[in-house]
């Protein structure tokens, strides 16, 4: 006679995994969709050689609107470029016949020093350097009301693989932007440069280049530009992204910009899939 007190036995749960293993073709057909961690944070890169090397003058007021932003309650996370620096540091090692891997090593260092400063700068008002290995704490740190600063760099390091055509790492502090902004689910990853975005030609040499408010980034690569103010495989990365689907451009060194474009405005260049 069975125990009326035994436990029922348990059924088995069904599995969208089991039987088939990680490799098999069936995983690939799931209905894959990512957690979006944080969808409404605006991550935010700080140009190495089109603010950082520019000093107090470039760099002041944009940290100004980055501070009134989140006075508005508008969370924002810093990545910060290497500019010249590591571009000096780059064709050392080029002409020292690095490997890649090297270089990508040798020039994360330039940007950390530059996200320290940019940290420093903000402390009084919860600026908070952080490393990647932070990123599972942004939200506590966000709702305390700090501004998180980082380097834009991507942990490739060592791994880094060789572009064809260069000797330069391919995947420097614009890739790390974008791909933070795609792994926290942040709908837009926002550049702040010294120009108004993209231009049929660069403006600082040809007067007569047309400034492009909006394009797709398909029809951006058809162009085939000679000069991009963003690095190509971030518009690689941007039509397989689940997230970050827009790239806003604009320009530090006007007024306002800044905070528009914190503010969720369409104001520089938007490049989207």
């Amino acid at each position: 006679m069975a125990d009326p007190t035994a436990p029922a036995p348990r059924k088995p749960l069904a599995s969208t995994v089991q039987p088939s293993g990680l490799t098999d073709r069936d995983l690939a057909k799931m209905d894959y969709q990512p957690t979006a961690i944080m969808p409404d944070v605006r991550v935010v890169k700080i140009g190495g050689q089109s603010v950082m090397d520019r000093g107090r003058a470039a760099l002041f007021p944009i940290l100004d609107e980055v501070v009134a932003a989140r006075k508005e309650g508008i969370p924002v996370v810093i990545l910060v470029g290497g500019g010249t620096r590591a571009r000096h540091i780059y064709s050392i090692a080029s002409e020292l016949e690095m490997p890649v891997g090297v270089m990508a090593t040798l020039g994360k260092y330039i940007p950390m020093q530059n996200a320290r400063m940019v940290q420093m700068l903000l402390a009084k008002h919860g600026g908070l350097y952080i490393l990647p290995d932070d990123f599972e704490k942004l939200p506590l740190y966000l709702q305390l009301g700090c501004i998180p600063v980082m380097s834009g760099m991507p942990p490739f390091g060592y791994w880094e693989k060789r572009e064809a055509g260069s000797r330069i790492p391919p995947h420097r502090t614009d890739a790390g932007v974008f791909l933070s902004a795609e792994f926290l689910g942040a709908r837009r990853a926002i550049f702040i440069k010294d120009e108004d975005g993209l231009y049929t030609d660069d403006p600082k040499k040809n007067p007569a280049a047309t400034h492009i408010p909006r394009i797709h980034v398909r029809e951006l690569a058809a162009l085939d530009l000679p000069d991009l103010v963003v690095e190509r495989s971030v518009l690689e990365y941007l039509p397989r992204s689940r997230a970050c689907k827009e790239l806003q451009i604009v320009n530090g060194t006007k007024p306002g910009q800044v905070l528009a474009a914190l503010r969720g405005e369409d104001v520089g260049s938007i490049i989207y899939a």
